[in-house]
């Protein structure tokens, strides 16, 4: 049986399907909502927190999305429900706590219980990454990918001082390619290199998705409280797209670079 009823929102939003620019956002930890047959034993304003998503995320994915009249895939349920961005089978991918929050029900869950929620929420939606970076790829370029999420300002009593981090794992074309513009024309941010997060440890997304074939990519991580109003998110968003526009001028970024 189906962990999802009838009742139940579609595990993933599909932006701009008919674009053939080479060109694709995802965002894993775009939603918070949680099965109905699903309880996590937690309240709403949990999964509002940064805990149940990565605020504002979804708001800029559709702001470039737009931006570009690209496509892009945006997850639908809570990272608490199941962490996208994770290996299928790491522990890690359903949370027992979360920044304080304990998280019941995700205690002593079964194989077959983790294997229900992969079956409706984590396999469609990595389907639906491939699917979307096989058909741009048929137009006869190789698609760029662009995996866009959110950090909190504060974790574990650390302040985070970076307005913008870009993150990469063996290939960094696209992240030099945005990053020179990105620092250039905005001396007064700061943006991480491999910060907060390294993609080095974490961004399963994309490296099942990108390295192995080959695609430029980058995961760009924004902090929550400068893109958690609308007039943020347009900020933020244009102020990525700008960077973004200029490093997709190179042609070299739509072709494969295999190890």
């Amino acid at each position: 049986m189906s962990l999802l009823t009838p009742e139940d929102p579609p595990p993933f939003t599909l932006l701009t399907p008919e674009s053939p620019r080479p060109l694709l956002f995802v965002c894993d930890h775009a939603g918070q909502q949680v099965p109905r047959a699903l309880d996590l034993g937690v309240g709403d304003e949990v999964l509002a927190q940064h805990v149940g998503w990565d605020i504002g995320a979804a708001a800029v994915t559709r702001f470039l999305a737009d931006a570009f009249q690209a496509s892009a895939v945006l997850a639908a349920y809570s990272r608490l429900v199941i962490d996208l961005n994770r290996a299928p089978g790491d522990p890690s991918a359903f949370p027992v706590e979360a920044d304080g929050h304990l998280i019941p029900g995700n205690a002593a869950l079964t194989e077959s219980q983790q294997e229900a929620r992969r079956d409706a929420l984590f396999w469609p939606y990595h389907f639906a990454v491939a699917e979307r970076l096989a058909h741009l790829w048929h137009g006869g370029k190789a698609p760029v990918l662009v995996c866009v999420h959110t950090f909190t300002p504060v974790f574990q009593g650390l302040t985070r001082p970076w307005h913008i981090g870009l993150l990469y794992n063996h290939d960094r074309r696209l992240t030099d390619a945005v990053g020179r513009p990105l620092q250039e024309n905005n001396p007064d941010i700061i943006v991480g290199d491999n910060q907060p997060y390294s993609g080095k440890e974490v961004g399963y997304t994309a490296t099942v998705h990108a390295e192995p074939a080959g695609l430029a990519h980058l995961g760009v991580e924004i902090r929550q409280d400068l893109v958690a109003t609308p007039a943020g998110v347009a900020t933020w968003g244009r102020l990525f797209a700008d960077s973004l526009d200029i490093a997709l001028q190179d042609e070299s970024l739509f072709r494969q670079r295999l190890a």
